[in-house]
């Protein structure tokens, strides 16, 4: 098995709208905040099985407004749309750089399918909802943090719904 390359730096460009990411392969991503909350790992986007996905639109102007780093293997970011359970592994951010233009593809194809658009309003669900809520702290300016030296994990995400 291929040693996976372990992540070196974590830049939040708010102005962009982007997540950089470095690694110790010399590859450096630049994943747009919409990208990464529509392919959010988390239970709510990805469901609870296979097929349950839920098509996320209106996400084109997401921010991630807080950063917390998760044991030595993911970062949860909390996104201005209160959007906040998903786990997002180095191993899946590196997957989601490497194939975002196949993923942007994929995603414009599932709004096109869908007779919807990027910035059409998500339905509002009846009953509660996986991790919705909000977090108070701001990322206003561009803010930089070391990620911890090693990598791992599963990128399956997280669920608070107990569903």
């Amino acid at each position: 098995m291929a040693e996976l390359p372990l992540p070196q730096s974590l830049t939040v460009h708010a102005a962009s709208r982007v997540l950089e990411v470095g690694y110790s392969d010399g590859q450096t991503f630049r994943i747009p905040f919409e990208l990464m909350r529509v392919y959010s790992p988390s239970a709510e986007v990805q469901g609870h099985g296979p097929g349950q996905e839920v098509l996320q639109t209106g996400k084109r102007n997401v921010t991630i407004v807080n950063i917390e780093q998760v044991g030595n293997y993911a970062i949860k970011p909390f996104f201005s749309d209160g959007h906040e359970s998903g786990l997002f592994t180095w191993n899946y951010l590196y997957e989601l750089g490497q194939n975002q233009d196949a993923l942007w593809a994929e995603y414009l194809a599932r709004l096109q399918a869908a007779g919807v658009d990027r910035d059409t309003p998500m339905p509002e669900k009846a009953g509660g909802s996986c991790g919705t809520g909000g977090c108070g702290s701001s990322a206003g300016a561009d803010s930089a943090a070391a990620p911890a030296s090693s990598a791992g994990g599963c990128g399956s995400g997280s669920c608070g719904c107990g569903s």
